[in-house]
């Protein structure tokens, strides 16, 4: 089994990672790193709850080898928060009442926040597309989309 030496960008943090060819960025996260709030689903690209950005843009995790993020820039839900301060958008869902058992909340977060990054002031049509690939058992997805159209109304 081969090892690759790589440098990533995590949430600011340069990193020195080694990793074998098969591994899964989500692995390298929850395994290497200790990043355990990007949340393994299904492990087949289906779910969202692995959502991470990789150069800013969402990806399922769980789809991409770890040596191909060699020199990105990654940002996981715990790189959202700064200085002890919440997300905009984090703090929007939790007063919309869009997380419950919180399992897809991650991969929500990050896709809101992707989204928002892009088009500061999106229509809910932008929203629900935004959102397509996270799966949510629990909320119904409205108060979810609530959350980041008062994120959105915040100018985040």
């Amino acid at each position: 089994m081969a090892i690759h030496r790589i440098t990533v960008t995590i949430n600011g943090e340069a990193e020195l990672v080694d990793v074998p060819s098969h591994m899964t960025l989500l692995q390298m996260l929850r395994e290497k790193l200790a990043l355990t709030g990007t949340k393994n689903g299904c492990a087949a690209g289906e779910c969202g709850a692995c959502t991470a950005l990789l150069n800013g843009e969402p990806v399922n995790s769980c789809m991409v080898l770890a040596v191909e993020c060699d020199g990105a820039q990654i940002t996981t839900v715990e790189g959202l928060a700064h200085d002890g301060q919440l997300d905009p958008v984090q703090d929007a869902i939790i007063k919309a009442g869009g997380v419950q058992c919180g399992f897809c909340t991650p991969g929500v977060l990050i896709s809101a926040r992707a989204l928002l990054d892009r088009k500061p002031d999106p229509t809910e049509y932008d929203i629900r597309d935004a959102l397509v690939g996270n799966l949510c058992r629990c909320t119904g997805y409205f108060r979810i989309i609530e959350g980041v159209k008062k994120a959105a109304k915040q100018k985040v």
